[in-house]
């Protein structure tokens, strides 16, 4: 990866897509021993914490979670 005169880089699409980050999210650089992590911060944060956390209560078919387990299973 290249560095511009101006010290940019182009963070790739597929890093951009796990963190949730998108065109004026912020982001900070944090150094740990001879590395730089790339954290996203703000609002894109909370969406980033856990990718499956904005999927929780979106099933409600009415069964429980033993009965979906039951359905889900090839026994």
């Amino acid at each position: 990866m290249k560095v511009t005169t101006k010290g940019q880089v182009t963070i790739p699409q597929h890093i951009r897509r796990y963190l949730g980050v998108s065109a004026h999210s912020e982001v900070d650089f944090l150094i740990r021993g001879r590395e730089v992590v790339i954290v996203s911060r703000g609002k894109d944060e909370e969406t980033t914490a856990s990718r499956f956390e904005a999927m929780r209560g979106s099933r409600n078919e009415g069964l429980s979670t033993d009965e979906w387990m039951r359905a889900t299973r090839e026994d």
